[in-house]
């Protein structure tokens, strides 16, 4: 028979090799038969996409542009760390919390995580119109600025404003489109997301993720029994027990998947010596397809008692043939590699001996196979126990349960990978994680966003009224829903603790740092506007506004950390950078690397000489000195502009407004 090479070098063509590499690169303009959607191409490279392709498969709906858009935006909010959680408990954590809305939060973690997340899983509205779903962003351009940017006339501007404040389907997409963009931006090669939904956008979904992912990535669609006993009454005609989890890899081609064992296999009964020099086997019988029809490989087999059996035709009707030649299947009966099994109607069926793998030790190693696509071992009814022994069930509707998370973290093959879910809800996602790394010992990171919704509302009379729905959160003290799920990772972490108490790892991670993603006040804003860089004085500390005080929520953070702390994620650092305190007279300046920032007000001519002294005679090595431009005057930053060019080795002056 023909290897694998030679079948696959039959089908090589002059473009196979150009278009390897393209579709290793550009995963997502391939159809699943490997084929170049050129539309598609040509669709993404269009200034204005307004008019859609008069002919081909596509998903299109109101906002598509306006979401495109979104995708490519840069954030516009503001990183706050919360300093008493920081400094506090999750002083020595590596798993990360950001309050705030999530497409502002994955803008940020661009620069700083992208290509770096292992596997997303998220569990975003189902827009099934009782999920409190409804459009949540205002197009934030004049009419006629969206109809410039799109190419839109006055109708088409109505349609797209109209889906403001709607579950629409078209609202759905436009929310999910941006998020999903980036969300794959930071997969890694190896990555893999997760997507829990329902039938009610989970066609849309398919074709949306089909058109961001590829359809080539598109890894499998898991059904989730959700529910126990009959099912639920959403349906008038069927009683629905499931949900879809959408499975898509950033690159199929290096995506792996862990198998499960397999269990209950049909063994054959053989003798001790047999068994000592070949070692243990299962039965398996022997294949046949259809694919590739070969003469050669239709014949029939003859039973031990002089009967015959023939390759079964598929039911699609092609022409069944045996995997194995006929010298292949001489050679086995002849090695007793080939068994005969007579069947109940007196009938044989004819099976090859698979024997099992030993490591080098010679320790049996369990054979695994694909898990299968339905998940029906764990139900919705077990997230809410796990909440209810956390004393948080009357929080959450339908929680998911931490099995499913497990079971899907489980699938993973790298090593201690990083989780992020940007829908965290009441953070099962967090505790499943810290629930395996209690088990095996292992180091997984998990990076959580929630909304801080709130759990009330406020009236005419400025009186807190709980929402529908919140009043439970909100008599127990709970603001937001953003509190909740931090909440939960804490008492999570407890009770593992408390569980694991003899064997839980040293080095367990149960708890988080926090960060609040928020945009500037209206005064911070309009002082913003007002900045004249050429003023040779400065009337207003810029840097205050960024303070936790001054943006109104809790924290304790200054505004020169809050500045450092959306800086250092802008220039790709971690949340957990080494930041060295430098000063320069009574100056504090902050040392990363080889970069030095410069925040506050108060720098001077001093300031400068001493910066200048270090780097001239190499105390001191930088490629790059930013400056916060509001807290420096048009002479100060003119002085440190024709110092730094005054050295023999290049240092940039990055000026940021």
């Amino acid at each position: 028979m023909k290897t694998d090479n030679e079948k696959y070098n039959e089908t090589v063509r002059p473009n196979t090799a150009f278009l390897n590499e393209l579709k290793t690169k550009l995963p997502e303009f391939f159809t699943k038969d490997g084929s170049f959607d050129l539309n598609k191409f040509k669709t993404q490279l269009k200034d204005k996409n307004v008019n859609e392709l008069s002919e081909g498969y596509q998903l299109d709906f109101i906002g598509k542009d306006y979401a495109r858009r979104q995708a490519g935006g840069m954030p516009n909010t503001v990183i706050v760390p919360d300093e008493k959680q920081n400094q506090g408990e999750g002083k020595n954590s590596k798993n990360l919390f950001f309050t705030g809305d999530n497409l502002e939060v994955l803008r940020h973690l661009q620069n700083n995580y992208q290509n770096k997340i292992d596997v997303i899983y998220i569990d975003p509205p189902y827009n099934t119109g009782s999920d409190g779903f409804v459009y949540p962003d205002s197009f934030e351009y004049s009419d006629d600025k969206l109809k410039d940017m799109f190419g839109l006339d006055d109708d088409q501007v109505e349609r797209l404003k109209s889906i403001q404040g709607k579950s629409s389907h078209s609202a759905w997409l436009t929310f999910m489109y941006p998020r999903l963009v980036l969300a794959k931006k930071l997969l890694s090669d190896k990555g893999i997301i997760f997507i829990s939904i329902d039938h009610n956008e989970q066609a849309n979904l398919t074709i949306l993720c089909d058109e961001l992912f590829g359809e080539i990535n598109n890894v499998a669609n898991l059904v989730w029994t959700n529910k126990e006993g009959g099912g639920s009454s959403d349906s008038s005609l069927f009683r629905i027990k499931n949900e879809s989890i959408l499975t898509y890899s950033k690159n199929i081609f290096q995506l792996k998947i862990k198998g499960v064992k397999i269990s209950n296999i049909e063994r054959y009964n053989q003798s001790d010596e047999y068994e000592l020099e070949r070692g243990k086997y299962y039965l398996q019988k022997l294949g046949m397809g259809s694919i590739s029809y070969s003469q050669s490989l239709d014949y029939a087999l003859q039973c031990p008692d002089g009967s015959r059996i023939y390759p079964k035709d598929n039911n699609n009707g092609k022409r069944a043939i045996w995997r194995w030649s006929k010298d292949k299947v001489k050679w086995g009966i002849e090695n007793d590699f080939i068994v005969f099994k007579k069947n109940n109607d007196g009938k044989y069926t004819v099976y090859t001996k698979q024997y099992l793998k030993v490591d080098n030790t010679n320790k049996q190693i369990d054979r695994k196979q694909p898990p299968m696509s339905v998940i029906d071992n764990f139900s919705s009814t077990q997230g809410s126990k796990e909440l209810k022994k956390l004393e948080l069930q009357e929080y959450f509707s339908y929680p998911k349960p931490t099995k499913l998370i497990r079971w899907l973290l489980d699938r993973i093959t790298t090593k201690n990978p990083l989780i992020l879910d940007f829908f965290a809800g009441s953070s099962t996602t967090a505790d499943a994680v810290m629930q395996l790394n209690a088990e095996d010992g292992g180091h997984r990171k998990f990076i959580m966003v929630q909304l801080p919704e709130k759990t009330y509302h406020t009236n005419k009379d400025g009186k807190e009224v709980p929402t529908k729905g919140g009043k439970a959160a909100y008599d127990a003290g709970f603001k937001s829903i953003d509190e909740i799920s931090r909440e939960r990772i804490r008492r999570a972490a407890k009770k593992i603790k408390k569980d694991n108490e003899l064997t839980l790892p040293k080095d367990f991670d149960g708890s988080f740092k926090h960060y609040r993603v928020v945009k500037p006040t209206k005064q911070t804003l309009e002082d913003i506007d007002d900045f004249d860089p050429d003023n040779t004085d400065l009337f207003t500390n810029m840097v205050e506004g960024f303070s936790s005080d001054s943006l109104r929520i809790p924290g304790n953070a200054t505004g020169e950390q809050t500045i450092l702390t959306t800086w250092l994620a802008q220039d790709g650092y971690s949340f957990d950078a080494n930041v060295q305190e430098m000063k320069f007279d009574n100056y504090n300046a902050h040392l990363v690397d080889d970069r030095l920032y410069l925040i506050n007000e108060g720098w001077g001519s001093t300031q400068t000489k001493q910066l200048i002294n270090k780097l001239g005679t190499n105390e001191l090595h930088l490629q790059s000195v930013v400056v916060f431009g509001y807290s420096f005057n048009i002479a100060e930053l003119r002085e440190l502009e024709n110092g730094l060019k005054q050295l023999d080795s290049k240092v940039n002056l990055i000026k940021r407004y």
